[in-house]
């Protein structure tokens, strides 16, 4: 499976103290979701609304060309309108506007928070002694 992800809006679907580093915050969601796709054998692409120090070695982070109001959102439509197979992508956001957007390129949709709840129970499988699998 291929997700693309809105990254402030999976970091902002909690209220976690996200916002006094937000730097931070999204360095450790690129963090979870190394974990996630070496897990899932995932294809991630995370979208940040501008350029940022942040690189994985497992997934793939970008940014939009500049930071304006909707600039990770164009951007991930950029994406989707530039694939051959939109259909195979999961886009990550609670934005109910870039969800119909996305919809409307073809994309799948999956909420922020419930991709963060998916991320969290994984967190516990990780854990020495855990088992099960996630929903």
């Amino acid at each position: 499976m291929r997700y693309l992800v809105d990254a402030m809006n999976v970091i902002g679907a909690r209220p976690d103290g996200w916002w006094r580093d937000r730097q931070a915050a999204l360095a450790a969601l690129v963090q979870r979701l190394e974990i996630f796709a070496e897990r899932e054998r995932a294809e991630v692409t995370v979208v940040l609304e501008r350029p940022l120090p942040i690189c994985s070695s497992v997934l793939t982070v970008t940014s939009a060309p500049a930071a304006a109001a909707d600039s990770a959102d164009d951007e991930i439509i950029r994406l989707l309108d530039a694939d051959e197979h939109p259909h195979d992508i999961v886009v990550i956001t609670s934005d109910a506007t870039l969800a119909r957007r996305a919809r409307g390129a073809g994309a799948q949709i999956l909420s922020a928070g419930r991709f963060r709840d998916n991320l969290d129970r994984l967190d516990r499988l990780d854990r020495p002694g855990a088992t099960g699998a996630p929903e």
